[in-house]
């Protein structure tokens, strides 16, 4: 483990959705992270996590903006239509305008208006520096202490039943090589028998019984995408808490209750 010198990390934003997305022409916006929570956009608090961590010195957003989104940034991207094309653009952005050697990025949702500059600290400064791909991941337990009520997706494993982050690291110089397989994968995540192909039969009978280790799964997902990927347990919940529907933003709204 290393701790992340002050500055030293890029982030990109996802801020980009489905234009029929209902729940955000509900609201108003034609994306999510535009829905006014608090009296800014959602899309503002997360940056106000990242400005104010201390550890991000640039920050790319991809999506629609507002100028208050845009005075938060350090440059914008077009919404490219899937979170994977937009990834790869943002990330892209951050190369074109120059990264340092070994530089690595964090990749976070617009849509967890919850964050914290404390829980970016943390994640950060718990990084491993030998690992191409860093996913944050929630025990349930936390979620549900942390924010009672709350309804989120869970997988249960050996170690314990988990949902997973919002945000993630990588390392830019090695996107090329994990992300074609990464799109595969998820491509065929809704198609049993051809995920069962990619990933192997007996990975989704392990998800599937709660038998497989954190550790197990790190290896198959290190092995399916050809680079060492980690699985990183964090106490903060806001990570894995993201705002899709109506009982999402009135649970936001408890932690921002002066919303004009």
């Amino acid at each position: 483990m290393s701790r992340a010198e002050a500055g030293s990390w890029s982030a990109v934003v996802l801020g980009g959705g489905d234009p029929g997305d209902a729940f955000a022409a509900a609201h108003g916006v034609s994306v999510k992270p535009l829905i006014e929570l608090g009296g800014a956009p959602m899309a503002a608090h997360v940056l106000h996590a990242l400005r104010d961590c201390g550890h991000v010195r640039r920050v790319l957003y991809v999506g629609p903006a507002t100028p208050e989104i845009e005075a938060l940034t350090d440059g914008r991207v077009t919404d490219h239509g899937t979170l994977l094309s937009n990834l790869e653009a943002g990330v892209e952005a951050l190369r074109a305008g120059g990264l340092s050697p070994g530089e690595r990025v964090l990749v976070v949702t617009a849509d967890i208006p919850m964050l914290s500059a404390q829980a970016v600290r943390d994640v950060l400064d718990a990084a491993p520096v030998d690992a191409a791909l860093i996913y944050p991941v929630v025990r349930r337990e936390v979620c549900e202490a942390q924010y009672p009520g709350v309804k989120r997706t869970y997988a249960r494993l050996r170690d314990g039943t988990f949902t997973g982050g919002n945000l993630f690291l990588l390392d830019p110089a090695l996107i090329g090589q994990f992300l074609p397989r990464l799109r595969a994968i998820l491509a065929a995540r809704k198609a049993p028998l051809r995920l069962a192909g990619i990933v192997g039969p007996g990975m989704l009978l392990g998800l599937v019984t709660g038998r497989l280790t954190v550790e197990a799964l790190e290896r198959r997902v290190s092995d399916l995408l050809g680079v060492r990927a980690c699985a990183l347990i964090t106490p903060h919940a806001s990570i894995g808490t993201d705002v899709d529907k109506e009982a999402d933003l009135d649970l936001a709204r408890q932690h921002f209750p002066h919303q004009s």
